[in-house]
């Protein structure tokens, strides 16, 4: 038997909140034959992830970023926001939702020399790659990878983990 979740309209909101609070709170992988159907409206954003600084907000849609296994989470970045240098221990593979996502490749970030991507554009960046971001305009993009997530600054200093 397939275990299947669908949140619905308003009268369905409290029910998403709680899987959002036990997803963020006591997360657990989730079979692959689970069913999610989320509608647009269904879900909302929760400050963080802690690996980024302050002004982003998250919501994982599917499975645990800790955890073993794949997972997809949307991220929600305000204007200006800026990714310093870093690369991940796993594949990061991004769909630009709504805003403008630039990004671009190496160990010095350069906002003019990262390459935009508007709603529909898309990445796929292998684990060790370094790589930076800015949002220009309120973005909102879709990270889809494997657990363990991980994200490994390039300078301990843009760590907002260590402020």
């Amino acid at each position: 038997m397939t275990n299947s979740r669908i949140y619905t309209s308003q009268a369905a909101r409290r029910v998403a909140a709680t899987f959002a609070a036990i997803a963020l709170f006591a997360p657990a992988a989730m079979a692959q034959d689970d069913h999610v159907l989320i509608e647009s409206d269904a879900f909302t954003y929760e400050p963080g992830p802690g690996s980024l600084a302050e002004g982003a907000e998250y919501q994982v849609l599917y499975g645990d970023p800790g955890g073993k296994g794949v997972f997809a989470m949307r991220l929600k970045l305000p204007d200006g926001f800026h990714i310093a240098p870093h690369h991940h221990g796993q594949p990061e593979i991004v769909t630009v939702i709504s805003g403008r996502f630039r990004v671009g490749m190496g160990e010095e970030a350069n906002h003019d020399a990262a390459t935009a991507l508007e709603p529909g554009g898309f990445f796929a960046y292998p684990p060790g790659m370094a790589h930076y971001a800015y949002a220009d305009g309120e973005t909102v993009i879709q990270l889809n990878s494997t657990g363990p997530w991980t994200i490994t600054y390039v300078r301990d200093e843009d760590d907002p983990r260590t402020q």
